[in-house]
């Protein structure tokens, strides 16, 4: 009876282990990490991925998904984001489409190995664009030929039709869905009109998906059609049940509180560089230190500490800012005139400003986008010096001297209106009295009125050594200029 029950019971056994045990049924746990590729693509968000793709762990199992919802952003960002995506070997990763990847978030979505996306999105459009004074415009082939090879590149890696990835990327060629010997191809243009008539011969079906002038731009059923998409699904679940995956963990890569900090940063940063530099020029030109001298440290401060905190600024370029701020003040104390340091000074402000704009110190002429970086960093730099120039001479001349009326006192009252000075300052210099700059006058200087030196002001502007003045008033001891020619 005991042989016979055994007998019974082994069998069935054997069956329950070999149908319903997930270890035997070949099921695995999964763990999804989930990382947000939402907003413009920048240096901050390059930032957070190499970060996030950091903190995963090496393990079998897993999935990295991409949940992407952008327009896109700067190329030299977006080319970052795909070397850490493509040189990635701690899972498959998928671009999950949440809402849309436009222009470079396609460019990222194609270096996943896989692409999903969710009904009624979009991806494609990844033309280089310039705006300008005259609107936004279409980049030119020396900078599409690039794009469409790192494009190609990526395609041939993942199995996307080539033809169709370039028609993202450029508007100048039309590309058509081929049929032949039962096989269905897309190839562009110049590709067709290189075929022999042996092999046009043998095409059975030809229609065309891009029209030239026109960029790809696919919605889900579109890029599941064309073989972009692996499947339309509904959210992250059905993605998940769909490719068989029953059993996973959810682990959301979510930015940190200083990344998001970065993140604000990094969209203010041309307001900090203009505050800041107005703000040091502001208390270099004001007696003592005070609050435009507080307010100018911590602005430069936070700015250079996004730009180290992306990439994008060292060391060297925080150092020719501050010897930059050196030369100024030694121009502006020290030395007379305006010359050599003045400049230098300038220069070396400029310089480390358009560096910490930039991942680069020269462009590369294999990424002829970096030219045009280049140059806006330049101008964007530029356009905030003399914006903080102007800015600083303004609170200097209307600001401070009114603010005894806002901030409260104690101030002395009694004044020296009705005053006489004996003071041999102004001993024998009268109003209308014309004499020659001996120092730079800004505004106040020294004076040669015949024989005597006297201590002057002028009455705003700045005159250079040399120069004849003019006393226009003498009020107690304080004798004020203009220049001759400004009568």
């Amino acid at each position: 009876m005991k042989h016979r029950f055994m007998f019974i019971l082994v069998p069935v056994l054997l069956f329950w282990l070999l149908s319903g045990s997930p270890l035997l049924a070949g099921e695995h746990h999964y763990r999804v990490y989930t990382v947000e590729i939402s907003g413009e693509v920048s240096p901050t968000m390059a930032a957070y991925v190499k970060r996030a793709l950091s903190d995963i762990p090496d393990g079998d199992n897993q999935l990295i998904v991409m949940k992407m919802d952008t327009f896109g952003g700067r190329v030299d960002s977006a080319l970052t984001i795909v070397d850490l995506i493509v040189n990635c070997r701690k899972g498959e990763t998928i671009a999950f489409v949440t809402k849309k990847a436009i222009s470079a978030g396609a460019l990222i979505a194609l270096a996943c190995d896989g692409i999903v996306m969710k009904p009624h999105t979009t991806i494609g459009d990844c033309a280089p664009i310039m705006v300008d004074s005259k609107g936004p415009r279409m980049m030119g082939e020396k900078f599409q030929s690039p794009l469409r090879a790192k494009f190609r590149s990526l395609a041939r890696k993942n199995g996307y039709p080539e033809a169709l990835a370039e028609a993202m990327v450029t508007a100048d060629m039309e590309v058509y869905r081929v049929v032949a010997g039962g096989r269905t191809v897309y190839i562009d243009d110049v590709e067709y009109a290189e075929l022999d008539k042996s092999e046009k011969a043998k095409i059975t079906s030809k229609k065309t998906v891009v029209k030239k002038g026109e960029l790809l731009t696919m919605d889900d059923t579109e890029a599941l059609k064309f073989g972009f998409s692996r499947m339309t699904a509904s959210g992250l679940a059905d993605m998940l049940r769909s490719m068989g995956i029953t059993s996973y963990d959810i682990v959301p890569v979510k930015r940190s509180w200083s990344e998001s900090f970065l993140r604000l940063l990094g969209t203010i940063a041309p307001l900090l560089m203009l505050v800041g530099l107005g703000a040091v020029y502001t208390e270099i030109k004001a007696p003592g230190f005070g609050a435009p001298g507080i307010v100018g440290i911590i602005c430069l401060a936070l700015f250079f500490m996004h730009q180290y905190a992306v990439g994008l600024a060292g060391y060297t370029e925080l150092l020719l800012v501050l010897l930059g701020f050196v030369l100024v003040a030694l121009e502006l104390f020290v030395l007379p005139g305006f010359g050599i340091a003045g400049i230098g000074g300038i220069l070396c402000i400029i310089t480390g400003l358009v560096l910490s704009l930039q991942g680069f110190v020269l462009p590369d002429p294999a990424m002829p986008w970096q030219t045009d970086l280049m140059v806006s960093n330049v101008i964007e730099v530029l356009s905030a010096v003399l914006a903080a120039f102007l800015v600083a001479l303004f609170i200097l001349r209307f600001v401070l001297p009114r603010l005894s009326v806002v901030v409260k006192g104690p101030y002395l009252e009694t004044t020296l209106h009705d005053a006489r000075a004996d003071s041999r300052a102004v001993g024998g210099a009268r109003a209308g009295d014309v004499g020659v700059a001996v120092t730079p006058l800004r505004p106040s200087g020294k004076v040669k009125v015949g024989d005597a030196v006297y201590d002057v002001v002028t009455e705003g502007g700045f005159l250079e050594k040399g120069a004849r003045v003019v006393i226009t008033a003498i009020r107690g001891n304080t004798i004020t200029v203009t220049g001759e020619g400004e009568r």
